[in-house]
């Protein structure tokens, strides 16, 4: 019986998702599913989850074993799935709350930016020691990850561990959905090459039977007012830029430097789209506000609406089929270190670029050079992630002001010594996660 272990399994969305996606494979019809979370309440209600999963997919052979405890959740595992979220709202909010002091408008803030940089802080140390326990309790099995901020975090796990671990997105797959119903193009017969960083890739390359989508997705966007607002700042990226990016409107105006820095700017670009996150301050935050007043009521409305027997767009259960199930090879974009990968990317940076996965492993395809002007943004975002991830491990305070001193949003609302103070606040109210950065 194979046993899939789900550290921060109270992620509802991922967590249900794989499960049934697994129960999809032959090989996976008789599992023993390890949940584990710290919050008792999400525990309770993830496990409802997973027990309504196991019957309607018929599959009475699996196992459930809901625990608080990592060590009994991963022992002699053979997969690992991790989506946890150190720091909860009480911490959290500072990230979104301190910067907006200083003019730093931020929408999710669990990526890049100053936000990004100190939800990387805090959770690099709580990775490194999940991947200590692999390690020790589960040498062999195969490592995913979800947590954001993705790049950052699969960086420091990569460099700093012996674990074979990637990291997994739905954007680049979520984007390929979208796109193919705006230009009614059948999404499995798009050809895509997807290259650069997490939430910050580019498709290089997106064709149907041979010919470039590109020229008609330009017309549509430029003809079509209700297609170009659903998508405002990724829309006026491509218009300008040639490229379509991965990852929602909201997401990629704090990745840059043109969309968040004035009030004007905000309005035009970050408050009127009509798709699920056009760019409104605390987006996310104000979602976890909401869901904390009553942490059931997520699992409840899972639990009462109709049951789907479909397989998602996620790639978590492929790759554990192609890994430990039946061998079938997948390719995704996976997050890995470059080492060639995308030659005008540093080879140390963490990148998202097509991967296969099979018995033997992860193996990272040649993606090829990045357009020059989009190298530009994409090495400007990979250096600073990679100097953050630096940063932790020498727990050094100048090293991250350096960092965000390049941050192209907080860079562009702020002065240098600005961002310093914006930093040292943010030092202060993580002093409990961080310890003494010197």
């Amino acid at each position: 019986m194979k046993k899939i272990a789900f550290i921060g399994a109270g992620s509802l969305q991922f967590t249900s998702s794989c499960v049934r996606d697994l129960l999809t494979f032959p090989a996976f019809r008789e599992t023993e599913f390890r949940l584990m979370d710290t919050n008792e309440t999400n525990l309770r209600g993830i496990t409802k989850v997973v027990e309504k999963i196991i019957k309607e997919m018929d599959c009475p052979g699996c196992k459930i074993v809901a625990t608080q405890n990592r060590r009994e959740a991963l022992l002699d595992a053979d997969g690992v799935l991790c989506t946890v979220f150190n720091g909860d709202i009480d911490v959290w909010q500072y990230d979104i709350t301190i910067p907006k002091k200083y003019g730093v408008d931020v929408n999710v803030g669990d990526t890049r930016s100053v936000s990004g940089i100190f939800r990387a802080l805090r959770n690099i140390p709580l990775m490194l020691e999940i991947c200590e326990d692999i390690k020790k309790y589960c040498p062999k099995a195969v490592f995913l990850n979800y947590t954001n901020p993705m790049s950052m975090l699969c960086g420091a796990m990569q460099k700093y561990s012996n674990v074979e671990v990637t990291g997994l997105c739905h954007s680049v797959q979520g984007t390929i959905k979208m796109l193919a119903e705006w230009l009614d193009v059948p999404k499995d017969e798009i050809d895509y090459t997807c290259m650069g960083v997490n939430h910050q890739a580019f498709y290089t390359r997106l064709e149907h039977r041979g010919e470039s989508l590109y020229p008609r997705l330009r017309e549509l966007i430029t003809s079509n007012e209700e297609i170009l607002n659903k998508e405002q700042v990724r829309n006026e990226m491509f218009l300008k830029l040639g490229y379509y990016v991965t990852e929602s409107s909201g997401h990629n105006s704090e990745y840059n430097q043109w969309f968040r820095k004035r009030p004007d700017l905000i309005e035009k670009y970050c408050t009127h789209g009509t798709n699920w996150n056009p760019g409104e301050h605390a987006f996310s935050l104000n979602l976890r506000r909401d869901r904390a007043k009553d942490t059931m009521k997520q699992y409840e409305a899972w639990l009462n609406k109709p049951f789907s027997k479909e397989k998602s767009i996620e790639y978590a259960a492929d790759i554990f089929n192609a890994r430990i199930g039946d061998g079938k090879p997948f390719v995704f974009n996976g997050n890995v270190i470059n080492h060639g990968s995308i030659p005008n990317v540093p080879d140390d940076a963490c990148v998202e670029v097509p991967v296969v996965a099979d018995r033997m492993g992860f193996r990272t395809t040649i993606a090829g050079n990045l357009p020059e002007h989009i190298a530009i943004l994409v090495n400007t975002t990979a250096r600073l992630e990679s100097l953050v991830v630096e940063a932790a491990m020498k727990k050094s305070r100048e090293l991250v002001y350096r960092a965000a001193y390049m941050d192209p949003l907080a860079s562009a609302v702020c002065s240098l010594d600005e961002i310093k103070n914006m930093c040292d606040e943010l030092f202060e109210i993580n002093r409990d996660f961080l310890g003494d950065y010197t």
